[in-house]
This record gives C-alpha cells, sequence and structure tokens, in this order.
C-alpha cells in the first residue's frame, strides 16, 4: 500500500512538472541512475537554491509554489525501518529520477525567462554557469571562456580585495559609451522594458540599463547596481570625471554629459576615409567642380585622411540602355585620387537616392529599367496596399528573366564586371582598397521598410515588403513545402507605417509574431533577405577576386527594447527577444569572405533630437550586438557615422566604438568612413577636431588642444 501511494505522488508530482522522458535530451542532463545515499541527495539539492537565486522572479507563481511542495514532500520522515530505503532500489531510482526533472524543470523556466524577458542570447543548453557569466558580463565583468572574471578596467588582474564593492561599481568605471551594451564582451542584448521602466533608466545625465524586468519590483530601478556601490574609493577613479553622491547610504556616480579624452596612442591603426558628395558625379557622367574637389581633397590628404568613398550609381552608369556603361566622370575621379597618393572605397550602388534623410540629390534608377517596371511593376518591392517602391529592384526578380532577357542577379553580375575590367589597372595598383556591394535600400542589405515616400515616419514599425508577384510566388512555395498553403499570405494584423508594436496584433507582447504561422513567416522573409546577399555577394567574389568585399547592415534601433523588434522584423532581421536575427547573416557574410559596414548610431549618446525612451530605441545594444556577432565570426568590421558629426564630444565616442576600451582580444574597426565632405567640415575650427580624431584613429600621440 505505501509503494503504492508513493507511486502515486511521483506520477502527480511528474505531470505537474510536466516532465518526461523526453526532457532529459532537451535539457543536456543525464540523470543518475546510481542509488546515491542520503548526505549526496543533500549535497545536490543544495545546488538547486543556486539556480533559483539567480532570480526566482522569473518564475510563475504556480511554479513557486511547486517547488516549495516538492521540498516540503522531499523533507518528510521516511518511513519507518531504517533499511527501507535500501530494500526498494528501483523506488529510490525512480525518487532520483523525479528530482533530476524537478531541478531541470525549474531550471528551463530560469533559461526561458532570461531568454524571453532578458533578452539574454543563451545556447539551447546552457547551464548555472552561462547564466552567472552572463549576469558577470552585464555588471561590466569580463568572463574569459576558461571562467576567469575580473573588472573590465583592470584589463587581465583579478580583483585582489571588495570583490562586492568592486562588483557593484566596476561597470561605472567602463566609458559610458558602453553602459547601455555590457554585450560588448557576452553577446547578451538588453530585455525589453516598458516605457516607464525606460524612463527610469536615465539617472544623473548619464544613460544606465535598468535592473532586468524579471525583477520582483519596477519601482527601485533608477538604482541601478551598475551604478550604485555599498562602499569603495571611486573618487580616484581616473575613468570617472564625475562627483559621488549618496543615496539611501549607497555611492552613486554623477556621470558628466560629456565623454572625457581618452589617450589613444599606441592603439591600433584605423584607416579613415570621408564619404564624397552623392552628386560628385552627375547624371551624364561627369565630374562636378573638379578643380574645387581638388583643393578640398588636398585639404584632407595633409590630415593624414587614407582616402575617399564614393558611391558608383548604377542610374548614372547604366542610364539608358542595357549593358551600355559609361564610366567617365568616375574614371577622372580616380585619377585625381591616384594623383593625391590616396584609396578609394567604391560603393557598388543598385537602388536609387532622393527621397530619404540626408539625400540631397535625385538619382533614379536606369531610365530602361523604369520602362520595364511600368509594364510589369511586380519587379519592384510592394506592401499591403499594393504601393509600389521603385528605390530598387525586389529580390523576388533575382532569378526571374524580366529585365531585357536578364535576371536580377545577371544584371548586377554584369555591372561589377564591367566596372572590374574598366579600373583593371587601379585594382593592380592597389588603389581600390574595397568594394562595398549594395545589396538593398540606401545600399543596405534590408527590405525598404519604411520608406519616407509612403509616408514613414520615425519611429514607425515599418511595413513588410513582399505582396509583388514574384515574392508571392516564393511565399506560395515555402507554404506548400510547410504543408500549410493558406499560410500562404502576409500577416493580416501587422499594423501600418507609422503603428506602434502595441498597437498591432501581430507585434505586441505575446503577438502573432511568435506563434506558428508568425515564425513560419518570418522565418521565410528573413531567409529571403539572406538568399538575397548570398547570391549577389557569390558573383561579386567573382568579380572582384583579390580584393575586400563588404555588405552594408542598417541599425534598426528603435522598438529594440521590445520583445518584438518589430521594426527589425519588418526590415528583415528575424531579430526578435528569444532569436539571434544577425547570425544567419554573419555565417553567409563568413561563406563569402566579405566584411559589414555598420553605421554607429552615436545620437544616443551625444544628441537629443529625438526622444529614444518614446521609441524603447537602444542603438547602443544593436550596435554591439551586431559587433559581436561579427567579431564572433571573424569577420573585419568597417563602420560609419549615421549623422554629421563636428564636435569633440561625438568624435569621442566614435573613437570608443572603434577601439573599445577594456576588450581582451584587442577587436576594433578595420576601417572608418566618415559621413560626409561639405562646406561645414572645410571650416578651421571643424577641421582642426577632425585632424585630431584622424590622429587619434591612427593610434598617434595627440597633444593637449582647445576648443
Amino acid at each position: 500500500m505505501g509503494v503504492e501511494s508513493d507511486n502515486g505522488v511521483m506520477a502527480a508530482e511528474m505531470q505537474r512538472f510536466g516532465t518526461s522522458e523526453e526532457d532529459d535530451d532537451e535539457m543536456g542532463m543525464d540523470v543518475k541512475e546510481e542509488d546515491d545515499d542520503d548526505d549526496d541527495d543533500e549535497e545536490k539539492n543544495m545546488a538547486t537554491p543556486a539556480v533559483v537565486g539567480v532570480d526566482v522572479g522569473i518564475l510563475s507563481t504556480s511554479g513557486s509554489n511547486r517547488y516549495m511542495h516538492h521540498q516540503q514532500y522531499r523533507d518528510q520522515p521516511t518511513p519507518q525501518g531504517g533499511g527501507a530505503r535500501r530494500c526498494r532500489p528501483q523506488e529510490e531510482k525512480e525518487r532520483t529520477k523525479l528530482r533530476e526533472r524537478q531541478r531541470r524543470a525549474i531550471t528551463a523556466k530560469i533559461l526561458a525567462g532570461l531568454r524571453r524577458h532578458g533578452n539574454y542570447n543563451l545556447r539551447v543548453r546552457a547551464d548555472i554557469n552561462d547564466v552567472i557569466a552572463a549576469l558577470a558580463r552585464e555588471a561590466g565583468w569580463v568572463v574569459l571562456p576558461d571562467g576567469t572574471t575580473f573588472p573590465s578596467r583592470t584589463q587581465g588582474s583579478r580583483p585582489t580585495g571588495g570583490a562586492s564593492n568592486t562588483a557593484m561599481t566596476s561597470a561605472s568605471s567602463q566609458m559610458p559609451a558602453q553602459h547601455t551594451s555590457p554585450t560588448s564582451l557576452g553577446g547578451i542584448s538588453p530585455g525589453y522594458k516598458s516605457a516607464v521602466d525606460y524612463s527610469a533608466s536615465h539617472m544623473k545625465g548619464v544613460f544606465v540599463s535598468t535592473s532586468s524586468p524579471y525583477d520582483s519590483s519596477s519601482g527601485a530601478r533608477s538604482q541601478s547596481p551598475a551604478m550604485i556601490g555599498d562602499g569603495g574609493d571611486l573618487q580616484n577613479d581616473p575613468l570617472l570625471g564625475g562627483s559621488i553622491g549618496s543615496v539611501d547610504n549607497r555611492q552613486v556616480v554623477d556621470m558628466p554629459t560629456k565623454l572625457q579624452d581618452r589617450d589613444f596612442a599606441g592603439t591600433p591603426y584605423v584607416p579613415v576615409y570621408i564619404m564624397l558628395p552623392l552628386g560628385v558625379v552627375n547624371m551624364k557622367s561627369e565630374l562636378v567642380d573638379p578643380d574645387g574637389l581638388v583643393k578640398q581633397l588636398k585639404i584632407l590628404k595633409s590630415l593624414k585622411v587614407d582616402g575617399v568613398m564614393v558611391d558608383c550609381w548604377w542610374g548614372v552608369v547604366e542610364a539608358h540602355a542595357p549593358q551600355e556603361y559609361n564610366w567617365n566622370g568616375y574614371r577622372r575621379l580616380f585619377q585625381i585620387v591616384r594623383e593625391l597618393k590616396m584609396k578609394l572605397q567604391v560603393v557598388m550602388s543598385f537602388h536609387e537616392c532622393g527621397g530619404n534623410v540626408g539625400d540631397d540629390v535625385c538619382i533614379p534608377l536606369p531610365h530602361w529599367v523604369a520602362e520595364i517596371g511600368r509594364s510589369n511593376p511586380d519587379i519592384f518591392f510592394t506592401d499591403r496596399a499594393g504601393r509600389r517602391n521603385p528605390e530598387c529592384l525586389s529580390w523576388g526578380v533575382d532569378k526571374e528573366r524580366v529585365l531585357r532577357g536578364r535576371t536580377g542577379v545577371e544584371v548586377y553580375f554584369d555591372y561589377m564586371r564591367s566596372f572590374r575590367v574598366e579600373f583593371d589597372e587601379f585594382f593592380e595598383d592597389g588603389l581600390i582598397s574595397m568594394i562595398v556591394v549594395g545589396l538593398g535600400p540606401r545600399g543596405e542589405l534590408r527590405y525598404p521598410c519604411n520608406p519616407v515616400k509612403h509616408g514613414w515616419r520615425y519611429p514607425g514599425i515599418g511595413e513588410f515588403q513582399c505582396y509583388d508577384r514574384y515574392m508571392l510566388k516564393s511565399l506560395q512555395k515555402a507554404a506548400e513545402i510547410r504543408g500549410h498553403s493558406f499560410w500562404a499570405r502576409g500577416p493580416e494584423n501587422a499594423g501600418s507605417y507609422n503603428s506602434r508594436p502595441h498597437e498591432t496584433g501581430f507585434f505586441c507582447d505575446g503577438g502573432d509574431y511568435d506563434g506558428y504561422y508568425g515564425r513560419f513567416f518570418l522565418k521565410w522573409y528573413s531567409q529571403g533577405l539572406v538568399d538575397h546577399g548570398d547570391r549577389v555577394l557569390s558573383l561579386a567574389k567573382l568579380a572582384f577576386e583579390g580584393t575586400f568585399v563588404a555588405a552594408k547592415l542598417s541599425g534598426i534601433h528603435w522598438w529594440y527594447k521590445t520583445a518584438s523588434h518589430a521594426a527589425e522584423l519588418t526590415a528583415g532581421y528575424y531579430n526578435s527577444c528569444n532569436r539571434d536575427g544577425y547570425a544567419a547573416i554573419m555565417a553567409m557574410l563568413k561563406r563569402h569572405g566579405a566584411a559589414i559596414c555598420f553605421t554607429c548610431s552615436h545620437m544616443s549618446m551625444v544628441d537629443h533630437h529625438m526622444d529614444f525612451s518614446e521609441s524603447l530605441a537602444d542603438p547602443e545594444g544593436l550596435t554591439w550586438q551586431v559587433l559581436n556577432a561579427a567579431w564572433d565570426a571573424s569577420i573585419p568590421v568597417a563602420s560609419e557615422n549615421s549623422f554629421p558629426c563636428h564636435d569633440r564630444e561625438g568624435y569621442n565616442y566614435l573613437l570608443e566604438k572603434a577601439k573599445p576600451i577594456g576588450d581582451p582580444d584587442g577587436r576594433h574597426f578595420s576601417a572608418f568612413t566618415y559621413l560626409r565632405l561639405n562646406p561645414l567640415l572645410m571650416e578651421r575650427q571643424n577641421l582642426v577636431e577632425f585632424e585630431q580624431f584622424v590622429k587619434r584613429m591612427h593610434g598617434e600621440a595627440v597633444l593637449e588642444y582647445q576648443t
């Protein structure tokens, strides 16, 4: 009777925890079959509170009650007769299995909570070591692969004392540019927060990450562990330019609003390029104002700028007829650059210019492409309302012979091959250091999800662009292969260009984006992006063999602190809170030996024209996620600033991103391109600041100078 009763209790417990034999494989833990004695059981059970102690706030109430119920059940006295346990070895094995499954169930909930609500990129078979390492990195510590842990400011030495205080304040010892993105070493992206929590995370004039959303209370989130300690000598920290206050007997660092100058002497050499005006070559393929350009380039050369970046516009070179290329203006430009002994970064620009932020000229796609589009508008991306976007070709036509007998990728390849043949001497001389291959709107690998011409305004989530005939055919095929042909449609509740995530049924917390259909659609949508990049870069590698090839990624940072990451999803980056949307892109780039060119959105620290709290944006978190995804895959990273910058504060921010402080691997940008050559930059005071920036990028010593 006792055995049947115990077996009934165990069965009920197993059912309540929802565990089964299959869970053993899912959690990656082996069930111990040996008949452990009571002391071993107690030692094993001591590990469970350590796991739960990470933060039981992520467990549901029912989960916590189940754990306590199990503790009471486990602590009940054994039946009379001390030898009864040894007489029932099979029953004890079942009890051991049950205890292991209960521990795995609790651990699984913790890991699921960290992934979903904390947006921690923990591996599928993560264990307590991964969780502790992730939390340590979020506190600003460095965790090496062998488990060695130390504050990043010591750059390799272990803490010798006051560990608790150091841990509480170490994140503050880093430059402010890293406060919002402790992911620089751990690949952990910040969790999503409500607007109230996000607003509360601004303290004393500097942005600091709030505590994770799985904490039990959000009322005290302003006292971030990254900024508050119970003691320690902070006043003498050389990297903190601020004062010390106190809140509830704790020290609070009052960070200065400006980044402190840092000595970059002896740091790695990062070449600096400057982006030429968009219309430096006009629609007739003529170089505009060559004399004025020469004067400006001579000044930049005197400042030790390494080279220039220029867009080679498809709409200029192949404007009138297929495979009739006019490179005259670009040849004249390249000759000037060669005479000045500077280098070139060239962008294969297969998109139109005009209509977007920062566009000051209008350069449409080639005339003959526009003619095809009038009779067959499905060659362009199309939104749900049927509006066409002629900014670039839909990659639904990559393999469709709709461009006067050629496919999309054949058109791109012919253009790139013509450029390689035309400028062979410049390749042979090493003048052309990098080719950036345009892969979408603004040259970026993404869907044109937020066109200003269709009414989009920041911080709208944008719209999916998959309603042209060729993209829908691809979706139909994918749905049939999946076995659900009725899924061959776009989401019906994804809102419009200027919607907010919580206003839609698809992107809201717990919305359809994470359902069966939503996951199918987003996987297909994002895979189309990767496949397009794969096809074009494979041909670029053939055309430019021996030359550095790069792809530009877009920094879609608004709504990054929500669960769905809606703005990234419509752009084709499937980067929701429980999925890494950039790993597949990096793997594709790695196959082709391509670098990435990623924009640094420095406005997060030094520009306040946009209200990031309203859009739950996180440029810092996004930047560090993308950079670490690239660096972890050993992919070189080139970068550029997203908005014009002329002040020392902005330059300091860009330098901190180019050469991260405290990185144990010494990772840094392979090149930096400044946006953009204009009359304002050529003013004397601005040139002084720019010269200092270039020297520090080059790792040269810079004397003290005044603004």
